[in-house]
């Protein structure tokens, strides 16, 4: 799929995702996971609810999904689900190397993840990929840049993904910590044969953590898709442990916390697609609703009314690290 049909795929349902990393492995950091899954998580539990949403999101028209190798065996169930659904042939598909799922399907494992950029785990998570998506991969990521990353100055790397890229696969990266705007920058510089190497930006944006808006926007403006994710700040903005005055506000609006925060970042004019999160239906169904608020004649006042829940950036990513793997 070229990019030009990527980007068709992720303006569809108000620009909306599906991504798997709450339902790809039993353990994560989101909020209300005990809520969310069963206490029995095993692989079918997972194969089958990752299956229900993944048809429950086709259904509501949403025609992108992200994955990554690190989401326990989220790829090969999007791979399964993929194989079973002709009528999904429409539906884009990213992907993200460069960390390695460690947890061997425990929730309380020690460590759940280890993060590598190097060529050498390029070359074997790009092969494990392929073999489960094949051709229906569209865009491949370098999961979690920081400015201190490898990834931003190895050229053998570098080369290896433009090799990629010149495949048809959309060379992207995505970016974490209290530094995403300098991490976003410095990938914007990075060239092969005079050519921007990079196709895609992916970035937590939320009403509690705005730093790597201007950023986004300048990615934007240099032809980048912008995927925003962690919306909903691992649930932060969403059901009990929601803000009051989110919730006052999206009482207000006669829906949920989710769909106002959602929307918040959807009317941001840089964003190409934001992520749903979603472990239930339910959930993504709430999450849809975004589409009703955004550019509603209520939606300026509605967000600007929230600009006093921005955080810090080391105070947001302190806390984001403070959260439990449940």
């Amino acid at each position: 799929m070229s990019l030009d049909r990527l980007a068709g795929a992720l303006s569809t349902t108000a620009r909306i995702g599906l991504g798997l990393a709450a339902v790809g492995r039993p353990g994560y950091l989101n909020l209300g996971r005990d809520r969310d899954l069963p206490a029995d998580r095993t692989v079918d539990v997972l194969r089958a609810r990752t299956h229900e949403l993944l048809d429950a999101a086709h259904a509501a028209g949403v025609r992108y999904v992200d994955t990554a190798r690190s989401y326990g065996l989220a790829e090969e169930f999007l791979a399964e689900w993929l194989r079973a659904r002709p009528e999904a042939a429409d539906t884009a598909v990213g992907s993200k190397w460069g960390y390695t799922y460690t947890a061997g399907w425990a929730v309380d494992a020690e460590v759940h993840e280890v993060k590598d950029h190097t060529p050498g785990t390029f070359d074997r998570q790009t092969a494990e990929t392929g073999q489960l998506l094949g051709d229906r991969l569209d865009l491949y990521q370098i999961h979690s840049l920081t400015p201190e990353s490898p990834a931003l100055t190895d050229r053998a790397l570098h080369e290896r993904l433009a090799a990629l890229g010149e495949r048809g696969i959309a060379i992207g990266f995505s970016t974490s910590g209290p530094r995403q705007a300098d991490t976003i920058r410095a990938a914007l510089d990075v060239e092969v044969e005079g050519r921007p190497l990079f196709a895609a930006v992916q970035s937590t944006f939320n009403l509690l953590e705005t730093s790597a808006g201007p950023a986004l926007s300048e990615a934007h403006r240099a032809g980048l898709l912008v995927v925003v994710k962690e919306a909903l700040a691992n649930g932060r903005l969403a059901g009990p442990a929601a803000p009051t005055a989110l919730r006052r506000v999206a009482e207000q609006a006669g829906t949920g916390c989710d769909a106002v925060a959602l929307a918040a970042v959807l009317r941001e004019p840089w964003v190409s697609v934001v992520l749903s999160g979603a472990a239930t239906t339910a959930q993504l169904s709430s999450n849809l609703r975004a589409a009703e608020l955004t550019g509603s004649a209520d939606d300026e006042k509605r967000t600007a009314s929230l600009g006093g829940l921005t955080e810090q950036p080391s105070a947001y990513w302190r806390h984001r690290a403070t959260l439990p793997w449940h």
